[in-house]
């Protein structure tokens, strides 16, 4: 245990199923947190496995399921004291030749979706009075252009704004909201991105890959525990004077705020 101020808080992790969202849940279990891990992936609607630990499944594009889950944490006075907000998509594609509803998907799940929780889910917060801490997992392609990455670019652009606003509006409650920037993190999401972008380039996933790993100043892609640990930091008491922040886990891939 890294902070004990942790113990028995209770953690909402929205997207904890695999890759990112599975390395903040894990963390955040070690701190013997509470941990309510939020997925469209299980089928349950909330089920506890183990003694700090619960899943439940929520689609973040359908208002009325972060309703009901919204509604199952009051009832059960799991009201979070650290949202973690880490689900969303991404689709490879020229923006000359991308389709509508795909652009309209993307922004459906990671706009609207990081929208729809972070306002029922910090408005409970606010509501019962927990001074504590939003963590949004953003992107460096919310600060940067990425070729055939248009709908996730522009995307976490929006998540990037929405993390500011927020912060600017509940810093007087005591909740303070940060955004986690990843840059090229080995994931099952990014192992799918290498599939598509080789085949859109005309270049194999191994072209892809070391040309990935060319651009980190530090000679090696992230792995999902390296952003985890930021959101740790974010949610102990060392990041106390911290909020409206975006904050770059790349290995220098991106330097600027």
């Amino acid at each position: 245990m890294v902070f004990p101020q942790l113990k028995q808080k209770i953690v909402l992790v929205i997207g904890g199923a695999q890759g990112i969202g599975a390395a903040v849940r894990r963390t955040f279990l070690s701190e013997s947190a509470v941990v309510i891990d939020a997925d469209r992936q299980y089928k349950d609607t909330f089920s506890q496995t183990s003694a700090n630990a619960y899943q439940c499944f929520l689609d973040i594009c359908e208002e009325a399921s972060v309703l009901r889950l919204r509604d199952e944490l009051v009832k059960r006075q799991l009201v979070p004291d650290v949202l973690i907000h880490v689900a969303g998509i991404s689709i490879m594609d020229d923006f000359l030749a991308s389709q509508t509803e795909d652009f309209d998907r993307v922004f459906a799940v990671n706009t609207r979706g990081a929208y729809l929780v972070l306002r029922t889910f910090t408005a409970e917060m606010k509501q019962v009075k927990k001074a504590g801490r939003v963590v949004v997992i953003a992107s460096q392609a919310g600060k940067n252009p990425y070729r055939g990455m248009t709908a996730y670019v522009a995307s976490k652009h929006a998540v990037i704004g929405l993390t500011k606003n927020l912060a600017l509006e509940v810093a007087a409650d005591g909740i303070q909201v940060n955004a986690v920037c990843p840059g090229i993190i080995e994931t099952e999401m990014k192992q799918r991105e290498r599939v598509d972008g080789a085949k859109l380039r005309g270049l194999t996933v191994a072209e892809i890959e070391a040309e990935d790993a060319s651009q980190v100043p530090l000679r090696r892609t992230g792995t999902p525990q390296d952003v985890a640990n930021v959101v740790l930091f974010l949610a102990s008491p060392l990041a106390s004077y911290l909020t409206g922040q975006a904050i770059n886990v790349t290995g220098g891939m991106t330097m600027h705020g």
